[in-house]
């Protein structure tokens, strides 16, 4: 049973959460930034001091510390053990004298979108432009961020940034390199979303794996997380529910009710 409950915490591990400090995907050359690894790890399964892994595209680094400084542009992933690998960062590294920041964390509409045009290693930007798809859309005296407060779908698109520079004298307009945004939709509200459940009898499809619930049903049934629902003609089935996010919906016919169970448990 501990066996089945070990590959059971294993295949229901959340990816770790890659962060970016500052948040920033775009950077100077010769400066550096802290890429941090966050994830879960069941005590079940800390026999030995958890080690996380990093990745530079396909090359695995040197580094197993939870938190690293970078300074290669490249797609930076991270895992930890009996974790999937987690989503990527893109970080680029500008030898300009003007650059266009964007955040590296997705934007959703109805949240702010915060765009920062950075001179050379921090000199003051100015008569500063900011440009979506082309259009000029803000102006500043000199250096200062681009918020759209509730963002748009129309608010995706090609942003660009435009000043002067004082090097010692004022420099003639320099223009940062394009950067693409993408706004996307609204975050869902549902708290969990309930995977497809067979009829009494029938396998309970958790993504590729089946587990059946036999004739009594009876043993067989797997919560995986918090928030379930019950079959209502099947009292001996467990419930089954993923995390948001996890790509499931009902199948049609389905009738639940909560059960408000919050860990996985066997029958």
């Amino acid at each position: 049973m501990w066996a089945l409950t070990a590959l059971l915490l294993l295949a229901t591990l959340e990816k770790p959460i890659l962060s970016l400090h500052p948040p920033w995907t775009t950077i100077f050359k010769g400066e550096r930034v802290t890429l941090k690894c966050d994830g879960y790890h069941p005590l079940l399964l800390e026999l030995r001091p958890i080690s996380t892994l990093w990745y530079l595209g396909h090359l695995l680094l040197p580094s197993h510390k939870k938190s690293i400084e970078v300074q290669t542009p490249g797609v930076y992933r991270c895992q930890t053990r009996g974790a999937p690998v987690s989503d990527p960062i893109h970080l680029s590294v500008s030898n300009d004298w003007l650059i266009l920041q964007v955040p590296y964390t997705p934007v959703f509409e109805g949240e702010p979108l915060v765009l920062r045009c950075r001179g050379w290693y921090d000199k003051v930007v100015y008569k500063l432009h900011y440009y979506h798809d082309g259009q000029a859309v803000r102006y500043f005296h000199s250096s200062a961020n681009y918020t759209v407060l509730q963002a748009r779908a129309s608010d995706s698109g090609r942003y660009q940034c435009s000043g002067t520079m004082r090097i010692p004298v004022e420099s003639a307009p320099m223009f940062s390199a394009k950067v693409a945004v993408t706004v996307q939709e609204a975050r869902h509200s549902a708290a969990v979303r309930v995977l497809q459940v067979q009829p009494c009898g029938a396998p309970l499809r958790l993504g590729r794996r089946v587990h059946s619930t036999g004739a009594g049903g009876r043993g067989a049934g797997i919560l995986l997380v918090r928030g379930g629902y019950r079959h209502p003609q099947c009292p001996e089935t467990q419930s089954v529910a993923a995390a948001p996010g996890a790509g499931f919906s009902p199948g049609p016919g389905l009738h639940h009710r909560p059960t408000g169970r919050s860990l996985g448990s066997w029958k």
